[in-house]
């Protein structure tokens, strides 16, 4: 997916929120990097940018669900 902002502290801490609800493990990965989407600083550290392209993996039970609230964050 293509970012619409920024990944800094309000839309990573928005990402986060949205993860925790949650079981699943679920990552982001931008470029050869990747970071749990449960860490605010992590995320951060990605240093993803507007218009950058982003992948989000998620395992477990409720994994379709974590992923399109990650997405519904990132492109909304």
């Amino acid at each position: 997916m293509v970012l619409l902002e920024d990944l800094h502290a309000r839309p990573a801490g928005a990402l986060v929120r949205a993860v925790a609800r949650f079981h699943s493990t679920v990552e982001v990965v931008f470029g050869s990097k990747s970071a749990n989407a449960r860490s605010v600083l992590a995320v951060m550290a990605l240093n993803a940018t507007k218009g950058s392209t982003v992948l989000v993996r998620a395992d477990g039970e409720d994994a379709d669900e974590a992923a399109d609230a990650v997405v519904s964050v990132l492109v909304d």
